[in-house]
């Protein structure tokens, strides 16, 4: 939520408390939250986005409301749609939200405007010079850089470097340009990061999506997934795969062979970016 926050597009939001549904009687919890929304929200449209169980079941408590959604929809959502838009599975995620605002009239065109707030400045000091910041660290199966990875990148790029977003990297020694800021910032600080940062290196996660809501000066690190799906939806943005450096988007980039990169593969990067952090 604290993505939307003055949003000029969004009038209200309706918080989905998920930390409240967890433990044995989380469904319990959930079916009375479920049954109390129509006295929070009246809505006469809704459009299921993300297409998993919890969303159709919410859009099931308004009952006689249409429900629009993704042919891609998944976990039985597509149960509680009364219209589904056909989308392909190998269009980008962005592509493919925006066929369901287009079938219903909306005009679609020209790049599309990602209105992130601006933040708040984390309580750490960072560096005076032009910083890049890194993001090593992924949820996702394989997608994290590993400590030897992180550190070969810092020590090449010759610039200070934040470390930031969820996880935790032990180093033995720690060089004297990075900042760890690794579960250390909340979200409104993390964005305050990325709209400053000179570049912004980030593992195929959430921080990448919002680092190219904000910037083109990124470049992703994909290992298994692939960049033209789910990569960094941002002209001018780049994407690391198998070994080589694409432009966003490329399709070169889907057909690029699943590596994780290591330590000479993060050295590669930084030798890549630093021209690029002297013109930023």
């Amino acid at each position: 939520s604290p993505l939307l926050e003055d949003n000029p597009d969004i009038n209200d939001i309706l918080i989905f408390p998920r930390a409240d549904f967890r433990g044995p009687s989380g469904w319990l919890r959930f079916a009375r939250w479920r049954a109390d929304l129509k006295h929070h929200a009246t809505p006469d449209l809704i459009l299921d986005f993300q297409g998993l169980l919890r969303t159709g079941l919410v859009a099931g408590a308004f009952r006689g409301v249409p429900v629009c959604g993704l042919s891609d929809a998944r976990e039985g959502s597509r149960f509680f749609q009364t219209r589904t838009v056909q989308v392909s599975s190998s269009a980008h995620a962005v592509e493919r939200y925006l066929a369901l605002a287009a079938s219903l009239g909306a005009e679609i065109g020209g790049a599309p405007v990602f209105n992130l707030p601006a933040g708040r400045a984390p309580d750490a000091v960072l560096p005076a010079a032009p910083f890049v910041a890194l993001h090593p660290i992924s949820r996702g199966r394989h997608k994290s850089l590993s400590p030897e990875a992180v550190l070969a990148f810092c020590r090449t790029v010759e610039h200070p470097v934040v470390l930031v977003g969820r996880g935790t990297v032990n180093f033995a020694s720690t060089p004297a340009n990075i900042v760890n800021l690794l579960d250390r910032t909340s979200l409104p600080e993390l964005i305050w990061l990325l709209h400053r940062a000179a570049f912004i290196v980030s593992v195929d996660s959430g921080p990448m999506h919002l680092a190219a809501a904000a910037t083109d000066r990124l470049l992703g690190i994909h290992t298994w997934s692939d960049p033209c799906r789910v990569g960094p939806y941002r002209p001018g943005a780049h994407v690391w795969k198998g070994g080589e450096i694409f432009p966003a988007l490329d399709p070169a980039s889907s057909s690029a062979p699943t590596t994780v990169p290591g330590a000479h593969d993060t050295e590669m990067m930084a030798r890549w970016l630093r021209p690029r952090i002297t013109t930023a």
